[in-house]
């Protein structure tokens, strides 16, 4: 019995350390998802800001947004952008509980059309 048990306990062990790991994986690939979706709604519109100025307020919301979620170790981007598309990249790094790994690094991304209010048309 208690060699049976010393045998089976460390891969029980294993087991449950590995869904536990890609239990942790998925959550920060929801995070970063979720921070991405919140800097392309604060990039999209800001009245007439310039789009730098877009870019950087996108930027900023999620990073608090990921800084609010208790998560430290993350990347944001908006590299992609342009005047009519606004794009926003998170990386995030989830954390490791089984040893000697290194789990890979979480990367999402949301992009949407930037507001642009234009003068109607006007037709002869």
């Amino acid at each position: 019995m208690t060699l049976s048990l010393a045998i089976v306990f460390p891969i029980v062990l294993i087991l449950v350390m590995t869904v536990a790991q890609t239990g942790l994986w998925w959550y920060h690939r929801q995070l970063a998802l979720s921070a991405a979706r919140e800097g392309v709604d604060a990039g999209r519109g800001l009245g007439s800001r310039t789009d730098e100025q877009k870019n950087d307020a996108a930027r900023r919301q999620a990073d608090d947004f990921l800084n609010r979620q208790g998560n430290t170790d993350h990347r944001v981007v908006t590299d992609g952008s342009s005047p009519v598309l606004i794009k926003v990249t998170v990386e995030v790094t989830p954390p490791v509980i089984i040893p000697f790994i290194t789990p890979p690094t979480v990367t999402q991304f949301a992009e949407a059309p930037r507001e642009r209010f234009v003068p109607p048309v006007v037709r002869p």
